[in-house]
């Protein structure tokens, strides 16, 4: 959506310039004007170079040259340093349109782009997106690129080995715990709930949470857990919002869960992520597990 939305608004601004170009007496279209440009500025270019300094592709800068040459904008001669290469260089007319632009064109959209926004901060922000992107694709974010898997039979084992670890580490299995474990999809799945997988790229399934169906507009958030050597990446967070997502999909009016003041790094997560304490669910609630002394349902955050 995000993508979609910038796709739009660079129509629009494209549009808008191209009718203020026409007003100004200039033939030429938006994308071809970052090519007349660098060769305003900085003289003769090889494509390459062009490409650089524009930021389009090889290919993508060919096809505007060729287009600018038939408009007679733009001419291309050989390298006297490299007999195969070919350089670009505005001609006489393209001199003149670029002149023109210089005076009518670039002053007129300046203001009338300013007049809009702020061109300085949305520039920067638009340098901060390039910039991350280039260091880390999106295809590989959030971290290092975690995933949410829906719920199948062959997960099942992912289920029990990972909620075995944190549960036998930190408390004790209970028959709740061992019923759900060995039936997931029996005691979870298909009773009206669901379970969510968190895959790494490299380490695999490391993460999951399941919803149970505790009322038909009610689901309790169960068995969350990430694998300690997938922690400290925001991989909880990404998980619990996923999760709570789900609930809401699955057409939950109230969302809660029950867990132990041990696990104070979770109820803080909890606590960020829009779950508040509930004493009248502790009351109802909290004998379904023996470790059992907190209850939060979720309310959306501020």
């Amino acid at each position: 959506m995000l993508g979609s939305r910038l796709k739009r608004l660079a129509e629009q601004l494209q549009a808008g310039a191209e009718l203020i170009a026409r007003d100004c007496g200039l033939p030429t279209q938006p994308a071809q004007m970052p090519l007349l440009t660098a060769l305003w500025r900085h003289g003769s270019l090889g494509v390459n170079e062009a490409a650089e300094l524009t930021g389009f592709s090889q290919p993508a800068i060919t096809r505007v040259a060729r287009q600018l040459v038939g408009m007679g904008l733009v001419e291309t001669r050989g390298d006297k340093a490299d007999r195969r290469a070919r350089k670009l260089s505005l001609t006489a007319q393209g001199r003149q349109l670029m002149a023109t632009a210089e005076i009518s064109l670039w002053p007129r959209v300046r203001a009338a782009v300013a007049e809009t926004c702020d061109v300085d901060a949305l520039l920067a922000h638009i340098a901060a997106i390039e910039t991350a992107l280039a260091e880390r694709p999106l295809e590989r974010r959030p971290g290092p690129g975690f995933a949410i898997r829906p719920f199948r039979d062959e997960l099942a084992p992912d289920f029990e080995r990972i909620n075995r670890q944190w549960i036998e580490t930190m408390y004790a299995l209970e028959p709740v715990d061992e019923a759900q474990l060995a039936d997931p999809r029996g005691e979870i799945v298909d009773p009206g709930g669901d379970i969510l997988f968190l895959e790494d790229p490299e380490l695999g399934i490391v993460g999951t949470c399941g919803l149970l169906k505790t009322a038909p507009d009610e689901l309790e958030l169960i068995k969350m857990a990430v694998l300690p050597e997938a922690r400290g990446r925001g991989a909880g967070e990404f998980l619990l919002r996923a999760t709570i997502e789900r609930a809401f999909a699955l057409g939950a009016e109230r969302l809660f869960l029950l867990t132990n003041s041990k696990s104070r790094a979770a109820i803080r997560l909890y606590e960020r992520s829009g779950f508040v304490h509930d004493a009248e669910i502790l009351a109802r609630c909290g004998g379904e597990y023996a470790r059992c002394d907190v209850a939060m349902r979720y309310s959306e955050p501020v």
